[in-house]
């Protein structure tokens, strides 16, 4: 059974002859009342704080969470970021190297060509130096025959 303020107020003493003094065991009854009043609102006030601070407390642990998910998120991400960053890398890396064998390739067939091209045109040169020299010995032929004539005859110029 609890007591309340209120049984403290009501509560009657029965009176028998030498007993304690009304007016001491009301005021003392009176202060006990107002002792429990103030207890019991200090009693409800902690319990609206508890409340309060256990409403408080989940709302941080909620905050926690949600933190905890977006840093685990974050870190994901991350993670994320740098695989496709070092995919992309090794895919530009593998470009490149591709294009740089193309460009080496295509520089050797120039190197290749431009050799073919000096062995043709060494072809054409000996097959010119052949024809002027024909064409020079043919024109002294040319010369040593008329020469030959004029010898001949001098006298037909």
């Amino acid at each position: 059974m609890r007591i309340t303020p209120l049984d403290i107020q009501q509560k009657q003493f029965p009176v028998k002859f030498r007993g304690f003094d009304e007016e001491e065991v009301d005021s003392f009854l009176e202060l006990i009342r107002e002792e429990m009043e103030e207890l019991l609102r200090e009693n409800a006030s902690m319990r609206e704080e508890s409340k309060r601070l256990e409403k408080q407390l989940k709302e941080y642990k909620n905050i926690e969470s949600t933190l905890k998910d977006t840093l685990i998120a974050t870190q994901q991400m991350v993670e994320d970021y740098k695989n496709t960053a070092k995919k992309d890398a090794e895919l530009t890396i593998k470009e490149a190297e591709l294009k740089a064998e193309e460009i080496i390739k295509n520089a050797q067939e120039k190197v290749i060509k431009i050799h073919e091209d000096i062995t043709d045109l060494k072809g054409i040169r000996r097959h010119f130096k052949e024809e002027v020299r024909r064409l020079i010995e043919s024109h002294i032929r040319m010369l040593d025959f008329d020469k030959e004539r004029e010898e001949e005859t001098p006298d037909a110029v």
